[in-house]
């Protein structure tokens, strides 16, 4: 059964969970595994102390309480997503001990949650937007970029340049490597420090090339350069446009890209659009949002940007040495930045409900569909892990943003940045510039 939430006075909630008998058993299983490694009893191997006898040995009590203490956080946490509602402190758990662990078992929680802002009047804010229009050197760079797929290479009578493609033979300590190695400087296909020794490098010129491998290790190759050619690029014409397109003509090319790249501005505008409403409100409404809740997504966004370090073989220690600042400065800005992610979600939810914005099973299921090949087994996946209300909720939260987006003041850019150059007393006080997540967006705040 989903957690069913009780409104309390003074902000609280009371959480009234039910664990399937399923789960009890696993905890209570899990919980005996690890007193077994623990316990010493006669005659039994740590670990290999069988059921019966290491509940009369320790009381069934010891072991039906450690099996909920070790659980009962995640039951509640799960409880937390499934409910949406955002505690701004610890809970306080009540709870009896399960008779047996073949039954289901209830416990409740309350906790104090975040108030519900006040919203304010979005019509009368201002936003910012740009004007979506492509320059001319984005058109052209992209017709540079078809030259490139029809071009001729031609031998180069000089030193490697990025874009050009070299033959060369890239030789281990141990005699081992690869001869005639034919890459594109600039494609990426050599790890970056090979790369760039590569450039300046003439026909028949010789270099030891030194390189980190992982874990401080060095490796050093001999790279010899044999062959240089570049790209010749053939006209802006109409032949291009046969040779490189489904195009007759160069200015049927050119409508298409400019139309390409009109949508990709647009979208970029509409989504800048988006993230300066959202602040907007959020600044509005002033919230200052804290608890476990901003600590859980400061920890997530610290945990993300490690993981993203470490895919392109750095760390934090690194990004802290490059940038010059200290561990103590990052979690600061990730936390300002978590704050004023469950700002945006607070005002979103209370503007969705202020609208009446409802979401139906369908409709969560006709959008993943629409994001998803393997749309069913995802729709599974999230009813059976709890999330589907999640994604309904974020449904409704990009819904609200789209009816206030649509009623906001728009005015220009330009308009806005003038205003900004305007000196005002409080320009004086210092501000952290964070990124405001909003739904439907790619990347997490």
């Amino acid at each position: 059964m989903a957690p069913v939430v009780e409104e309390l006075p003074d902000n609280k909630v009371r959480l009234t969970v039910d664990v399937p008998r399923e789960d009890v058993h696993h905890a209570v299983e899990h919980a005996a595994s690890d007193l077994a490694a623990s316990v010493k009893i006669p005659g039994f191997r740590k670990g290999k102390v069988p059921m019966p006898v290491l509940v009369s040995r320790i009381g069934k009590e010891r072991l039906y309480n450690e099996a909920i203490e070790s659980h009962i956080g995640g039951w509640y946490g799960n409880a937390v997503a499934r409910t949406g509602i955002r505690p701004a402190d610890r809970p306080e758990l009540d709870y009896e001990l399960p008779a047996s662990d073949a039954e289901d078992w209830r416990f409740t929680a309350t906790v104090a949650v975040l108030p519900k802002p006040k919203l304010p009047d979005w019509s009368q804010l201002e936003v910012p937007t740009a004007e979506a229009a492509v320059p001319q050197e984005l058109v052209d760079a992209e017709l540079d970029v078809v030259r490139g797929s029809v071009a001729e290479l031609s031998p180069a009578d000089r030193p490697a340049q990025p874009g050009d493609t070299v033959v060369v033979d890239l030789v281990r300590e141990d005699g081992q490597g690869q001869h005639d190695y034919v890459v594109e400087l600039g494609s990426g296909r050599l790890v970056p420090e090979l790369e760039e020794q590569l450039v300046g490098m003439a026909p028949g010129e010789t270099r030891e090339v030194r390189f980190e491998v992982g874990d401080d290790q060095l490796s050093v190759v001999t790279a010899i350069v044999k062959d240089v050619q570049e790209k010749v690029l053939p006209p802006l014409d109409d032949e291009l446009a046969r040779a490189a397109s489904e195009f007759d003509t160069l200015d049927e090319l050119r409508t298409d890209v400019e139309q390409r790249l009109g949508e990709q501005v647009e979208a970029q505008v509409d989504e800048a659009f988006r993230r300066a409403t959202l602040d907007a409100v959020v600044d509005a409404a002033g919230l200052d949002p804290s608890g476990p809740l901003v600590d859980g997504r400061t920890r997530t966004l610290l945990r993300e940007m490690d993981e993203m370090m470490r895919s392109r073989g750095a760390s934090l220690d690194t990004y802290l040495q490059v940038t010059g600042g200290s561990a103590e400065d990052l979690v600061g800005r990730l936390h300002a930045e978590a704050k004023r992610s469950v700002a945006g979600e607070l005002v979103l939810e209370a503007a969705a409900d202020e609208l009446g914005i409802e979401v139906s099973d369908e409709e969560v299921e006709a959008a993943v569909h629409d994001r998803f090949v393997d749309a069913d087994r995802v729709i599974e996946q999230l009813r059976a892990g709890g999330a589907f209300d999640q994604e309904r909720q974020s449904i409704r939260m990009a819904r609200a943003l789209d009816r206030i987006a649509g009623e906001v003041k728009k005015i220009p850019l330009e308009q806005a940045q003038a205003r900004e150059a305007i000196w005002t007393p409080d320009k004086e006080k210092p501000s952290t510039e964070t990124k405001l997540w909003t739904p439907g967006s790619k990347e997490p705040a």
